[in-house]
């Protein structure tokens, strides 16, 4: 079911075989076939270096095999998305397949910003063929002019008949604008084929959308027993390369990455993205978290050689420790402090990366800014690394949760993603309710 990380495999590895153990029924050949091509089709789209927009249409008079399910096009749409997730922000990122009769004649995803949309790139390389044609788009297209004209322009104009959208775009300046558009038109128009798959894909850019503020990924790193530091404080590094390689791309997919001052005194960290292959967009954002004004200006973070660096405080911090901060090349804001009038508060700072463009902020930590983001209600999603070590009662807990709810009343997180990084493992839950984002 999780094809993206099936193919991720076959991609990285030379003359890899992929077995799938189907019914022997009449129809296990075709379910056999709809596992595995969207796998083939996502592995070339990872070696292309992640441009599947890339990827070859078949031209006139050339045979190419029918894809003759709505789902089975969608999800080849998903995977053209799935292709450029690091690009397009604060843009959605989008996949788009032209079809006629069942088979793919031309495809596009969404340029970097400023660029044309998913559905343009697809209707530009499929030319006279989309007259008639059914276009699948994993997102309502557009239906205002920005910084590129309107989509349902481009596929009026087109002579496309039949429009498949994986889900409704919650932008306000779209939200069901575009479909009714295209239906006025007289183009038929299907929504929800491939829904929960897209919402999955989308999901940082619906809670923006939705909520203005960042979708916010908590990542940590523990021992078996949840430490994240041993008793002496020291914690590099609690994990293997494997798993720490793999965070490194969760950095990739995100727009910023926050860290509270205790870490930033602690691990002096560069807070960049190493190591990751394939396209990527601007580096993110490196977000530091200093109620009180404890972090000097100087060191990795305040290089603005390596990437952009924002210190988000509040009024308690000393003048001069804003002023050196903005010294050294670092845009400063000013929010309210936290709870107990302990560091920030995290609703505050997510608005204010919203309001930035940020579609999804990296929660790296410490402790205390995670037990911050916890309280308040505010983690879409976990990402928790698991070292093979136990570190003891003396070690630093993981999540500054203190008291922590009583068991009742406890969340109950939803595992979505389990996988193996050496010795150790990941383990991804999203929030027990996603709020107005779904």
């Amino acid at each position: 079911r999780n094809f993206g990380m099936l193919s991720r495999a076959t991609a990285g590895c030379r003359g890899a075989a992929l077995i799938v153990n189907c019914p022997g029924s009449p129809g296990g050949a075709r379910e056999a076939l709809e596992v595995i091509l969207p796998v083939l089709d996502h592995a070339l789209d990872l070696l292309t270096g992640g441009h599947p927009h890339s990827r070859p249409t078949p031209e006139a008079g050339h045979q190419a095999m029918p894809m003759t399910t709505d789902q089975q096009l969608m999800r080849r749409a998903l995977a053209l998305a799935g292709g450029v997730r690091r690009l397009t922000s604060p843009n959605p990122w989008v996949g788009c397949v032209v079809a006629r009769g069942g088979v793919i004649v031309a495809e596009g995803a969404t340029q970097l910003p400023g660029g044309p949309h998913a559905e343009a790139v697809a209707l530009t390389a499929a030319g006279d063929r989309a007259a008639g044609a059914t276009l699948y788009s994993t997102l309502e297209p557009c239906n205002h002019a920005g910084r590129t004209g309107p989509c349902v322009d481009r596929i009026i104009a087109a002579g496309v008949t039949r429009v498949v959208s994986a889900i409704e775009d919650p932008d306000d300046q779209v939200s069901g604008r575009g479909h009714a558009a295209l239906r006025s038109k007289g183009i038929d128009v299907e929504v929800g084929v491939g829904a929960a798959d897209a919402i999955a894909l989308l999901a940082p850019y619906l809670v923006h959308r939705r909520t203005g503020r960042s979708f916010s990924v908590l990542k940590v790193a523990t021992s078996l027993d949840g430490r994240v530091a041993a008793a002496d404080g020291v914690s590099q590094w609690i994990t293997g390369p494997a798993a720490r390689a793999d965070a490194h791309e969760r950095r990739a997919d995100s727009q910023a990455i926050v860290v509270g001052s205790g870490t930033a005194l602690a691990d002096h960290p560069t807070l960049t993205v190493r190591g990751v292959t394939g396209a990527l967009g601007p580096p993110p954002l490196r977000v530091l978290v200093d109620g009180r004004g404890r972090v000097p200006a100087t060191g990795p973070l305040f290089d603005p050689e390596l990437a952009p660096t924002l210190v988000v405080t509040t009024d308690r911090s000393p003048a001069p420790a804003r002023d050196a901060w903005i010294a050294a090349g670092a845009a400063v804001e000013l929010v309210p402090p936290g709870r107990g009038g302990v560091g920030v508060d995290p609703g505050e700072l997510l608005a204010l990366l919203g309001r930035r463009g940020v579609i999804q902020a990296l929660v790296e930590g410490g402790p205390t800014v995670h037990g911050s983001f916890l309280e308040a209600g505010l983690v879409d999603r976990i990402v928790a690394y698991v070292a093979p070590t136990v570190l003891g009662a003396g070690g630093r807990a993981g999540y500054g949760l203190d008291p922590g709810p009583p068991l009742q009343l406890a969340p109950r997180y939803r595992l979505t993603g389990l996988t193996r990084h050496g010795d150790d493992v990941c383990l991804e839950y999203d929030a027990p309710t996603r709020g107005v984002g779904f």
